[in-house]
């Protein structure tokens, strides 16, 4: 049977039309889905928008799937829900949701029901000091959920309105909030109120094989464009094996409530919108900015004695952290420097793994060899077309030593990559004939963004830790054009060094001076400007460095600066197949390869 497929929703502060018009339309491209859960709040902010959702509520206009909020607060809320209450319909223990009208669904309090197969938890309403009978959650509310994680099984979705401080870091608030999740655990938590779209990374939790994800949900019609509705379709964790359940992908980090990130960036991500360009679009790049991952203080640090050993001779006395997460990792051979600092300074001459590593993985504290691992690596490699990872519908045009295939969350649309078949670090180091191929695609994408008015900027992370090498290429609107040198000299002087800059009359003599100053014991960054231009820097070992500093200076650029992070941009596999098919027709007639 099909896992379900569930739309996540930020705030709706009653923008009912706008809401269920974009859900048609992803329910149109990418449905259907199975439910639509809403976080944050609900109803309207002021009375001007009544009529519009009294339409719906009073059944004027139609909801068209089964709709779950949470966030029980704002404009004619207490009317409206009070009403539901005395429903003869609603009366009794009703965990999975108090009818309002079709099709939507008040979970009201707190609470765990089954819907298609996934463990759902909810805690509705915001916390308040005060009594309110709508709006806010009760201590009673709190220990139900605290009941709910002492049960077995594991819970698949839990939903709150606010967010907790740690798991969310760019605008994290409720402690009580936290508390919850952490004892929960759930695979996937949601939460709104921040005004703004989040992705975090995967974390591992402590006690407990599986990861969370957690999602923060901008609002509805918000004026700067963040992403509002999410689509996932997980399958339900009572349907999986124990090798599923506990599959972490590379990108998991430590719990953040034992591990915590303490950096903010909720003021930060206010001012995006407004702030002039060189305040807004390279905050990031502040090298006086403290955004080390793990906090400044020792409290945040762990204790080396306990994750090496198991035991630490001072006990609860200790002033680092006894991480149980970070023992386990220790004991699959993952670099204390890594987990404590975010990096290691011995770099490629580190004997343990620079990874956070699933349960089941090798024991074995050193770094694989080139043996087995090796002989392997196509058949664990994103890009490698031979192994089962590839992600062959996203593949536009298959060369003898290059292909092209859309980006993964891409930027912009129509951004793609050029990917070496061989399993390659980099595309500095290959053969000449591969050059030649290159230069090829390079050519005709220029002459297919041209068409659209676009200009091209291609730019490469070599990283010394790269297993396959992509060269991405993002369209940017002509009129910009001149402005992206200015751009990403900006964003390194705030990173504290000074690109190298050569000038090309063609892009093979451009390449070539390329190669003359890629030394292979270090990392690369370069860029090729639309006007010939190259912007090259080698990052020294202990340097500080982006991986995806070229994407986000171009999202700066473009003011995307929330879709900077590819992870924040995913999209379902429906849309990305049709968006690939768009591209390749539109590429036909460009295409090197036909």
């Amino acid at each position: 049977m099909a896992p379900p497929k569930i739309l996540l929703c930020g705030d709706v502060l009653g923008h009912l039309k706008q809401l269920f018009k974009r859900v048609a339309s992803v329910n149109k491209s990418a449905g259907p889905f199975d439910a639509l859960f809403c976080v944050g709040q609900f109803f309207p902010d002021s009375a001007d928008q009544l009529d519009e959702f009294n339409d719906y509520i009073e059944g004027r206009a139609q909801i068209p799937l089964p709709t779950y909020f949470i966030g029980d607060y704002g404009v004619a809320a207490t009317k409206v829900l009070l009403a539901a209450t005395k429903d003869s319909g609603n009366q009794g223990f009703k965990l999975d949701g108090l009818k309002i009208c079709n099709n939507l669904y008040w979970l009201k309090g707190s609470g765990k029901f089954k819907l298609h197969g996934l463990s759902v938890a909810y805690l509705s309403g915001l916390q308040c000091s005060d009594s309110q009978q709508f709006g806010t959650y009760s201590q009673d509310d709190v220990d139900v959920l605290r009941a709910v994680a002492e049960e077995p099984g594991i819970i698949d979705l839990a939903a709150a309105s606010d967010v907790p401080p740690g798991a969310s870091e760019p605008f994290g608030s409720d402690s009580t909030v936290a508390e919850l999740v952490a004892e929960i655990k759930p695979r996937y938590h949601i939460a709104g109120t921040k005004g703004v779209y989040y992705g975090r990374e995967p974390y591992s939790n402590v006690d407990a094989v599986h990861v969370t994800r957690f999602l923060g949900l901008a609002p509805v019609g918000n004026k700067d464009k963040q992403k509002f509705i999410h689509a996932i379709s997980p399958t339900p964790a009572s349907t999986m094996s124990s090798v599923e359940i506990s599959t972490k992908s590379p990108t998991t980090t430590l719990s953040p409530y034992t591990y915590g990130e303490k950096t903010d960036h909720a003021t930060e991500a206010g001012k995006r919108s407004s702030d002039s360009i060189s305040d807004s679009q390279y905050w990031r790049y502040d090298v006086n900015q403290k955004r080390q991952k793990h906090g400044a203080g020792d409290g945040n640090r762990l204790c080396f004695k306990f994750v090496s050993s198991g035991s630490c001779p001072r006990g609860e006395n200790c002033n680092f952290q006894h991480d149980v997460d970070a023992r386990e990792q220790s004991l699959r051979g993952v670099c204390f420097d890594f987990m404590n600092k975010g990096k290691c300074e011995r770099g490629p001459d580190c004997k343990f793994k620079h990874s956070l590593q699933a349960e089941g993985e090798s024991n074995s504290h050193q770094r694989r060899g080139s043996g087995n691992a090796n002989s392997n690596r196509s058949t664990e490699c994103w890009f490698c077309l031979s192994s089962p990872k590839v992600e062959s519908h996203l593949i536009i045009s298959i060369g003898e030593h290059y292909y092209c295939a859309l980006a993964k969350g891409p930027l912009v649309e129509d951004h793609v990559l050029l990917i070496p078949i061989g399993h390659s670090p980099n595309t500095l180091s290959l053969p000449s004939e591969c050059e030649i191929e290159l230069g090829k695609f390079q050519d005709a994408l220029k002459q297919y963004y041209k068409k659209q008015g676009k200009d091209v900027v291609f730019f490469e992370w070599a990283s010394k830790r790269t297993t396959h090498a992509n060269l991405q290429a993002v369209p940017v609107p002509s009129a910009k054009s001149a402005a992206v040198q200015n751009i990403f000299n900006l964003a390194a002087e705030k990173l504290g060094f000074k690109f190298e800059t050569t000038k090309s009359g063609n892009n093979s003599d451009g390449r070539k001076m390329l190669r003359t100053q890629f030394d292979r014991n270090l990392s690369f960054f370069y860029v090729q400007l639309p006007d010939g231009t190259i912007l090259s820097h080698s990052i020294e070992e202990n340097e500080r460095f982006l991986p995806q500093f070229g994407r986000e200076v171009i999202a700066g650029l473009l003011n995307k600066a929330d879709r900077a992070d590819w992870r924040n941009c995913t999209d379902s596999k429906e849309e990305e197949a049709k968006m690939a098919g768009d591209f390749k027709s539109g590429f036909e007639e460009f295409d090197p390869n036909k």
